[in-house]
């Protein structure tokens, strides 16, 4: 595979971004979008996808602890519609707990609060990224 991944974790303020390396093995924290609104939104991720030179994303699908999906769930799969339509190939991926565990690993490392608030949306979306990695190998 010759291709990176670009993964997503979508809140309604802001979007995580992480990437993936060539090998898709690895999955690195990239940056965070502050939302503007869908337009825009949408235009920003395809810049990102254009400057890793890929048209996959894996997005984060906020899915209820019983495994059923609720409101959140919707909006990020209307969201992702809108990519799809936009010519990018999206798959999704459980995003139970993420947030909490970058939230962890974070302040694990010794970051204050503050850059942590700044920093864990991209992180959650690496952890997104690494757990679709870890289970779908380089195969995809």
């Amino acid at each position: 595979m010759n291709e990176r991944i670009v993964a997503l974790d979508i809140g309604d303020v802001r979007i995580g971004v992480a990437v993936s390396d060539l090998t898709r093995t690895i999955a690195t924290p990239v940056e965070v979008i502050t939302r503007i609104g869908w337009g825009p939104d949408i235009r920003k991720i395809r810049e990102i996808c254009e400057r890793f030179g890929t048209g996959f994303i894996v997005s984060g699908l906020p899915l209820n602890m019983d495994g059923s999906e609720g409101f959140q769930a919707k909006k990020v799969r209307d969201f992702c519609a809108m990519l799809a339509g936009n010519g990018l190939h999206v798959e999704f991926q459980d995003e139970r707990l993420t947030t909490v565990t970058a939230e962890d690993a974070l302040a694990e490392g010794g970051i204050s609060r503050q850059e942590r608030k700044q920093k864990v949306d991209k992180v959650a979306a690496a952890i997104i990224l690494q757990q679709w990695l870890d289970e779908h190998g380089s195969n995809q």
